[in-house]
């Protein structure tokens, strides 16, 4: 009489719950892994309130016909739920909160593909067992990775975005693109420097031609050498690799062609001095101080050497114009500089000064997928700050579908 109330006190206050008995797993089943390579298979069933962590899953498998069952794998009950964010929602081999066990091939125990395989649940706690019935299952490679069709979407979105970008500037090669300071200030530098009757020096930086930055800055300098022989200015190119001044000096030879002047190209406009990287600056410095060049461009990736560069040049007074991916040297082109092209700058301005429909379709393809990435991700930070303020499935759902454009 006195234990009634006692228990009738704990449900009151919301004592423990006390779990029954181990029960048979409900809707057991062994698929083959969904959008893998074979050799393994997954094991699913229902989640049950009973789940504890003293309540211990062992996973015995054998092949079929069954041979001898084995131990492959044991756990609490409480573990190995499917999360919001482990599967795709289109591509879930169970559903939320459902347990999933992936059995991959083992030295203990091997799983080739197109063998059936049976796998059975013992679910214990103390002293009570409880088998499942057994279930079979095989594997096999998958060729298509389902979980991974938003990507395959994506991009055949965005390769649609630029095709008909590049399309709208073949028809329209003057379509808007954001005004950069820098690139507009190319034509005032080279004005200068013919007015001055100084020479332009033009660098690449210290990379080689496997690194974007010194192929955008190499484009940039057909745009610029176009320019220079237009007023019949001198452009000095000093390069501490050979294969980039190869590169350079077929990009100058054919800008001249291209303006129309063949006859005032010099061969050594572009020369090598040395590929140690202070031995390279002391060189180009030295340029600077005696030839006093009207101009420079800083365009590529640079290192330690790019204050030395720079400081040396604006000592001359020379209009100085950046534009770099290596954001660690970012400060010193800002404070040294009269114009720095930052980060992407530098690979929109061969678009930007040539107008070449292709390049300039590219850019706008780009900037349009780039503002709906932005858009998804704040509409998705929007939801995820009203599903946990209103805590509602709708909003969850909604969410899940921004969490998996990823």
């Amino acid at each position: 009489m006195i234990l009634a109330p006692a228990f009738f006190f704990l449900l009151l206050i919301g004592g423990p719950a006390f779990a029954g008995p181990p029960t048979s797993p409900e809707g057991f089943r062994v698929l083959d892994t969904p959008n893998d390579a074979g050799k393994s298979l997954s094991l699913v069933w229902k989640a049950s309130p009973s789940d504890s962590k003293d309540r211990t899953v062992q996973v015995w498998a054998a092949e079929s016909p069954p041979a001898a069952f084995q131990k492959v794998a044991e756990f609490p009950s409480n573990t190995r739920y499917v999360k919001t964010g482990d599967f795709s929602w289109w591509a879930q081999p169970a559903g939320k909160g459902d347990h999933y066990v992936k059995l991959p091939s083992s030295q203990a125990f091997p799983i080739e593909d197109g063998k059936p395989y049976a796998v059975k649940l013992l679910t214990r706690e103390g002293t009570q067992d409880v088998w499942s019935e057994a279930a079979e299952g095989v594997s096999a490679p998958n060729y298509f990775n389902w979980a991974q069709v938003n990507n395959l979407v994506f991009v055949l979105a965005f390769t649609g975005v630029l095709l008909g970008s590049i399309a709208a500037a073949r028809r329209n090669p003057h379509v808007y693109l954001r005004r950069i300071a820098g690139l507009d200030a190319v034509e005032e530098a080279i004005g200068r420097s013919t007015e001055m009757g100084r020479p332009i020096l033009y660098l690449t930086g210290s990379g080689g031609m496997s690194d974007v930055s010194t192929i955008a800055a190499t484009v940039i300098l057909g745009q610029v050498a176009k320019k220079v022989a237009h007023y019949e200015t001198t452009l000095k190119v000093p390069h501490r690799d050979p294969i980039v001044m190869a590169v350079c000096q077929e990009i100058v030879k054919e800008a001249y062609v291209e303006a129309g002047r063949p006859d005032a190209f010099k061969e050594d406009t572009n020369f090598f001095i040395t590929d140690d990287q202070f031995s390279y600056t002391a060189a180009v410095d030295g340029i600077m101080l005696r030839e006093k060049p009207a101009a420079n461009f800083f365009m590529g990736s640079y290192f330690a050497e790019s204050l030395l560069l720079t400081e040396t040049g604006a000592s001359t007074g020379a209009i100085q114009i950046a534009g770099t991916d290596s954001d660690h040297q970012l400060p010193f082109f800002v404070t040294t500089c009269d114009y720095t092209l930052i980060g992407e700058e530098l690979y929109a301005a061969s678009a930007y000064l040539s107008r070449e429909p292709v390049l300039v379709g590219t850019l706008r393809g780009q900037d349009i997928s780039k503002a709906f990435i932005m858009s998804v991700l704040v509409i998705g930070t929007a939801l995820a700050t009203a599903g946990v303020m209103l805590q509602t499935d709708a909003f969850n759902y909604v969410l899940d579908l921004f969490r998996d454009f990823k």
